[in-house]
């Protein structure tokens, strides 16, 4: 039995589209650029400036403690002198219900949010947020119920099983409406303007920061704080910063019409069918407890965890079995983001560059490197980086094309960087902040060098090495759990330094104990 269900990319992107009226005739008849924010507080020509960064942090009930909480109020002390936040997706869990938004965000971010001393009374689709709080979508902001799950039935055998496992999954009642809650908390909802002219004032009195590619949202912290699109750029501090919506480039390449290709598809098959055994076995042995009971919730905490990456994988297969040629892929933002970055090299006032989406390329956690997903987003942002590569040339001298990328979904902290010369991403630093709120994972036994097959099964080549893992470690009572948030403090000069404070909040034998990571600089 399915626990979410995911619309097709072209749905995504055609719902989306319909939120904030793209490109329609008013818009376009102002010269308004739908993918530009410029943040209008007064320091973004500050060359040294801080910001936040969380992921992954949507999470339910964790028996007796909120890590949500907890890693907001390690970043509190840091509010004053950061500029923003950034957030690497999937903020509400399990499948991105507004009915989530008060426990799993409202509450534990109050103080980020205007109105917070009373965090009951605001509305999730009306959020104004004192520090900018600039997300990505995640998978699960895209996710939905199947079907049994939206009708009040409880006599069905598998949701009865479901319901009675002790196994809290925080799937509610309700989806994301195709990512249309995720829509209405962060995005400018242009679609919601239906009284004849609210659509011409609004535009004329938000959009009005004039840029070279056009006017552009004016975000102003404290007054109006939504996003102009999925995915968007914005200057601060002479750094370009690019969010990506990376659930509409991840889908797998279509298995080959061959006899290699149809033995791979029985194998996946097979795979799939023995998951979601486990899976409901999992389930049924779980436990049923109180918080009070430490030894059964430990145990019950394994049984979420593992149903939880269970679910994952069955996902990724899904992806394998139904992806075909026809699938679509979001060409039109892959194409935005090469001609975005060309035109960042080809800017002097800009000294370094920061890209930020869900699905991270690059990762060791212990379920994703061989994930079909991570290849897809792997080799569809290298794709890109080698088109701009062919433009920029000498320009970028011996810097990488990007200086940092952040990404989420994998359930931990991580830096790693790419070390393959000859591929565009050489040299690139990445981030995964993916341990913010919801259950951790751990390192894959392999440890922390990737390797991919070049050419031929036989030929191997180190493309990326991993400096430092934060993640779920530790057995039984002896678990431990640090999630984690960053601090980023950016450098005067060209190019920049970012020097990275790791912030980390470990839930161990029932206690917190909160610490700090020893910086590095990139």
């Amino acid at each position: 039995m399915k626990l979410v269900t995911e619309a097709a990319i072209a749905e995504k992107i055609r719902k989306m589209k319909q939120r904030v009226k793209w490109q329609e005739p008013v818009i376009v008849e102002r010269g308004i650029d739908q993918t530009r924010l410029a943040i209008d507080d007064g320091a973004s020509d500050n060359p040294e400036f801080s910001f936040l960064v969380v992921g992954d942090s949507g999470a339910g009930p964790h028996w007796g403690y909120n890590p949500q909480r907890q890693i907001a109020e390690l970043m509190l002390p840091h509010h004053q002198e950061s500029s923003f936040m950034l957030h690497t997706g999937d903020v509400i869990y399990l499948v991105g219900s507004s009915e989530f938004y008060p426990d799993n965000f409202i509450k534990p971010y109050r103080e980020f949010i205007v109105g917070g001393e009373n965090p009951e009374r605001i509305s999730y689709d009306r959020m104004v947020f004192q520090l900018p709080i600039l997300p990505v979508p995640g998978n699960h902001d895209y996710y939905d119920l199947p079907l049994l799950f939206g009708l009040i039935s409880l006599t069905t055998l598998p949701l009865r099983r479901l319901l009675g496992s002790g196994v809290d999954l925080d799937v509610g009642w309700r989806g994301s409406g195709e990512g249309d809650v995720y829509a209405r908390a962060f995005l400018d909802y242009l679609k919601g303007h239906m009284l004849p002219g609210e659509l011409s004032r609004h535009l004329d009195e938000y959009y009005t920061v004039q840029t070279t590619t056009g006017r552009c949202l004016r975000y102003q912290p404290g007054r109006f704080t939504r996003l102009p699109n999925r995915y968007y750029t914005f200057r601060y501090g002479g750094i370009d910063f690019f969010a990506l919506d990376s659930n509409t480039f991840n889908n797998p390449r279509p298995l080959p019409k061959t006899q290699e290709g149809d033995a791979f598809r029985k194998e996946l098959e097979l795979r799939r069918q023995s998951l979601e055994q486990e899976k409901m076995r999992l389930m049924d042995s779980s436990p049923k407890v109180l918080p009070t009971d430490p030894h059964r919730t430990e145990k019950l905490d394994d049984v979420r965890t593992n149903v939880s990456q269970i679910e994952e994988i069955i996902v990724d297969i899904d992806k394998q079995l139904s992806t075909h040629q026809e699938t679509a892929t979001d060409i039109e933002q892959l194409e935005w983001l090469k001609q975005r970055l060309i035109e960042s090299w080809n800017c002097s006032d800009v000294r370094g560059r920061v890209i930020y989406f869900h699905h991270p390329p690059y990762v060791t956690e212990a379920t994703k490197w061989q994930q079909a997903q991570t290849l897809a987003v792997r080799h569809r942002l290298r794709n890109v980086l080698s088109a701009v590569a062919k433009v920029v040339g000498s320009k970028s001298g011996d810097r990488p094309l990007v200086d940092l990328v952040l990404n989420g979904h994998a359930h931990c902290l991580e830096h790693l960087e790419t070390v393959n010369r000859d591929s565009a991403d050489f040299g690139i630093h990445w981030i995964v902040c993916g341990g913010s709120g919801y259950s951790l994972r751990r390192q894959r036994p392999e440890g922390s060098d990737l390797y991919e097959t070049f050419v031929s099964k036989e030929k191997q080549r180190l493309v990326a090495r991993s400096y430092l893992f934060i993640g779920r470690n530790g057995q039984g009572l002896q678990k431990r759990r640090p999630y984690t948030s960053l601090r980023i403090d950016v450098k005067d000069g060209c190019p920049p330094k970012f020097i990275v404070r790791t912030f980390v909040a470990e839930w161990y034998q029932r206690q917190w104990n909160n610490y700090e990571i020893e910086p590095f600089v990139i």
